[in-house]
């Protein structure tokens, strides 16, 4: 299943998506993401960035200091085992799946098919199966050509490889699962890392169980991760949440504070749609995440048209980063870094009575008072803490 390079003119929903593209518009080549570009980009490849690599598999030494030991590179490193060993069964294959390619299927789409007569009900069905299986969020969108890659990795030589999906493919499921908001409070670390690790292991194991669920109903389900298309959008357009200055999606349940993934399947289900809260004018007077950044890689003005860094969206209205020098702060601290997601004043424990009302208030005309609320939230937790909580 190809698709064109381009868009085809604006799409329902669009708007309440905050989704604005221009005639420049072009999908985007997953071999240009920063992360794919460490391999092959002398601009982005340094020793720093094989040393990011390697403290992966314990082959880098720690950093001394609190958060960077070997105990936290250590758990960190055991967080990602489940999603490492499912990336890496087919690298024979140049397939880097759940990253660089979709998830093969672990089970045939059954010969005989249930008979869908009512697909909201369905919809219904597969969000309580996907909570079964520990998906924290869980929304439907239709299968928007837009946001997938225009062509995938082969890993084994780094070459563009076709993007394909079974024929036929109609909606996009969006599953959401949350972050450690004790680790989330302690980036950036090591430790930290660990509430990402954990969360891509989890992710892995819902999302091929979820389609399996699918397969097994007679009709197609490829389970994905950050492969395949970009996420945010269906995330979006499934009404999880609102595109942020952070670059993250902002949710009503968990703020930024979580991963997602996806399954594109045939299976006939409702599609959602956006439900904009005021997330958008919140980020328009608040630049906290922008302010935190290290190496100063958000932005601090209104959305623009993105696309001079290659590993930028291009024809896309929305707030950009530089992902250069985002990655390069990654390279040197030897662990992944959501210092934004940390400071972000939305992230926060909604099932609170009083974080429910800061929200409210957050999301009215009363916004700039919500902002002086935070002013003094999202400091970081020392790691050392995390550990002493556990004697």
């Amino acid at each position: 299943m190809t698709y064109p390079k381009n868009h085809d003119g604006p799409r329902p929903h669009d708007k309440d998506a905050g989704i604005e593209i221009t005639k420049d518009f072009e999908r985007f080549t997953q071999r240009n993401d920063v992360f794919t570009r460490a391999f092959w980009d002398d601009t982005v490849r340094t020793k720093h960035t094989d040393a990011f690599f390697a403290s992966y598999r314990m082959e880098a030494a720690p950093r001394k200091g609190d958060g960077f030991t070997q105990r936290d590179f250590a758990l960190r490193n055991a967080a990602w085992l489940i999603s490492d060993v499912m990336t890496d069964r087919h690298a024979d294959q140049g397939r880097r799946e759940g990253f660089q390619a979709p998830i093969s299927y672990d089970t045939p789409v059954a010969p005989d098919r249930l008979k869908v007569d009512d697909p909201a009900k369905m919809t219904t069905e597969i969000k309580r199966v996907a909570k079964f299986f520990g998906a924290d969020l869980c929304g439907v969108t239709d299968m928007d050509e837009r946001w997938l890659y225009a062509s995938r990795i082969d890993t084994r030589d780094l070459s563009e490889a076709p993007n394909e999906l079974p024929e036929g493919m109609t909606s996009v499921i969006v599953l959401g699962h949350e972050m450690d908001a004790e680790l989330v409070a302690t980036y950036p670390s090591a430790l930290a890392g660990a509430a990402t690790g954990r969360e891509y292991s989890h992710e892995a194991a819902v999302v091929m169980q979820l389609a399996a669920y699918i397969r097994n109903l007679g009709y197609e389900a490829v389970a994905s991760m950050n492969d395949t298309g970009l996420v945010i959008p269906y995330a979006i357009k499934a009404g999880l949440g609102e595109y942020a200055r952070n670059q993250m999606v902002i949710t009503p349940e968990f703020g930024p504070r979580l991963r997602f993934s996806k399954i594109f399947t045939n299976l006939p289900l409702n599609h959602e749609t956006p439900k904009p809260k005021g997330v958008r004018a919140f980020c328009d007077i608040c630049t906290k995440c922008a302010d935190a950044c290290p190496v100063k890689a958000l932005p601090f003005g209104p959305p623009e048209v993105g696309g001079s860094n290659i590993s930028a969206l291009k024809g896309v209205k929305k707030w950009t980063s530089n992902a250069e020098k985002c990655f390069s702060f990654w390279a040197k601290t030897a662990t992944d870094c959501a210092i934004c997601m940390r400071v972000c004043p939305f992230n926060r424990d909604f099932t609170k009575w009083h974080h429910k009302a800061w929200l409210k208030l957050a999301l009215s005309p009363a916004r700039k008072l919500a902002l002086w609320l935070d002013r003094n939230r999202g400091q970081r937790v020392k790691p050392g803490t995390w550990w002493d909580n556990g004697s």
